[in-house]
């Protein structure tokens, strides 16, 4: 039995503003409102209305209603409990003084780390009283020291891959080694550490107990699932590491070089470090809005791998799809399409993109090699096809009119200008310089990733 002691009356109002930030930090555009506040003994329990766009929030004695203009995917959910069960785990131990001296680590560290932290593995945070170590924060902890580190002038990749607890016919529990070091911060301090796995090719291998065991060939681990289908596509780089991941409930955690840190489970991205925040990716819903939008599968996946690799290597791109190939004429100049091949016997213009046109001239996406899909991408402006894959435009620069029907606040640069625009005729994805990348439709952006 708990040695309950009173709680002063400010914790109250301070878990509610906690509340507030967990839920306004990742869910920036959702509303969250307070119905009643409190401390009771209730249920913490999160209830959905019959369209899944709000949701009944009963959390610390206090009870919210939060809407988000759209049904929440299962993803989502889950992080709204995740957020909850932290809190509810900080704010029980409180009235304990002794737990809150045993385990005081439960208070270490960014609190958005423990809700990707919660969301990952939940165990910690299942019963009653927080039960830790903590070796997702731990990892998290260890690669967000890194990247601000760098080693002989260079930034810092690595990775290291949590072994899962479920069953794995392919890769038996490993043992313990005799002064084996936990997994946390305190390993950045050895700087030979930072040669060891270079989150490419080679990750630490962390056990249940967050000890680092061995260092693995991720290659070589993935190898069983060689010939297995991702649930969602992956970008040719982190395409292993995902695989790595498909059975026994392994995580891969990453540093890339770009200083972006990546979570991986169950054989698909769930979380991103980007641009100084945590994103949920939600990568098979949002893949599958891109694919049902598209209605070609190969189209689909070959355009979004493509979006993906443009992304690692932060590289801007524009991939328009047009429902109808007619409406191509009020999209892209004359000179821009691939139809439009220059008249060499006439005067034409030296240096102009046209008298190249003949190289992809009547081409079709599907049968063009990805390394040249990606390198065509590359080209200022946007490529421009049908459904049907045939490619009618590379390098276009796309015109659009007056916007302030779609989009009346300030648009926010010529690349998601050109994006909105080309929206009005089909399904476009833009992939941002910083790594990020959109999917607009209908003149409105449908998701970020």
């Amino acid at each position: 039995m708990l040695n309950q002691t009173q709680a002063p009356p400010f914790l109250d109002g301070l878990y509610r503003k906690l509340v507030e930030n967990g839920i306004g930090y990742f869910f920036p555009s959702a509303r969250l409102e307070a119905i009643t506040t409190g401390r009771s003994e209730g249920t913490r329990r999160i209830t959905q209305n019959h369209d899944s766009s709000a949701l009944s929030l009963n959390w610390l004695g206090s009870q919210y209603i939060l809407e988000n203009g759209k049904p929440f995917s299962d993803s989502e959910l889950k992080l709204l409990k995740s957020i909850g069960a932290v809190l509810d785990s900080r704010y029980r131990m409180l009235f304990d003084a002794t737990l809150v001296e045993q385990q005081f680590d439960l208070f270490r560290g960014l609190p958005e780390d423990r809700f990707v932290s919660a969301y990952v593995d939940s165990r910690p945070y299942a019963g009653e009283v927080w039960k830790g170590p903590d070796r997702v924060e731990d990892a998290i902890e260890v690669l967000r020291t890194t990247s601000l580190s760098t080693y002989e002038n260079r930034r810092i990749s690595t990775g290291t891959l949590l072994f899962g607890t479920r069953p794995d016919p392919c890769h038996a529990l490993p043992a313990t080694p005799s002064g084996a070091l936990r997994y946390s911060p305190a390993l950045t301090s050895i700087r030979s550490f930072y040669r060891l796995c270079d989150g490419q090719q080679t990750l630490a291998l962390v056990d249940r107990d967050g000890c680092l065991v061995e260092v693995i060939d991720v290659e070589q681990w993935a190898e069983p699932f060689s010939d297995t289908e991702l649930p969602v596509p992956s970008s040719d780089r982190y395409r292993t590491h995902s695989r790595a991941t498909l059975c026994g409930g392994h995580v891969c955690m990453i540093l890339t070089p770009n200083g972006e840190m990546k979570i991986l489970a169950n054989g698909v991205q769930v979380f991103r470090f980007l641009d100084g925040r945590w994103r949920l990716s939600d990568a098979e819903q949002k893949y599958d809005m891109w694919s049902r939008a598209i209605g070609n599968c190969e189209l689909a996946e070959r355009l979004f791998v493509a979006a993906l690799n443009l992304a690692e290597d932060r590289r801007g791109g524009l991939l328009v799809v047009l429902e109808d190939p007619r409406a191509v004429a009020e999209l892209v100049s004359r000179t821009d399409l691939l139809s439009s091949l220059p008249d060499h016997e006439a005067q034409f213009i030296s240096g102009s993109k046209d008298q190249l046109h003949y190289l992809l001239h009547q081409k079709r996406v599907l049968e063009l090699p990805t390394a040249v899909l990606e390198t065509v991408a590359r080209i200022d402006g946007g490529i421009v096809l049908d459904q049907d894959s045939n490619l009618l435009a590379f390098g276009a620069i796309l015109r659009h009119h007056d916007l302030t029907d779609l989009h009346p606040e300030n648009i926010e640069g010529g690349r998601t200008t050109a994006a909105i625009a080309a929206s009005r005729f089909g399904n476009v994805l833009k992939v941002s310089e910083d790594g990020l990348i959109s999917f607009f439709q209908n003149g409105k952006c449908v998701w970020d990733m």
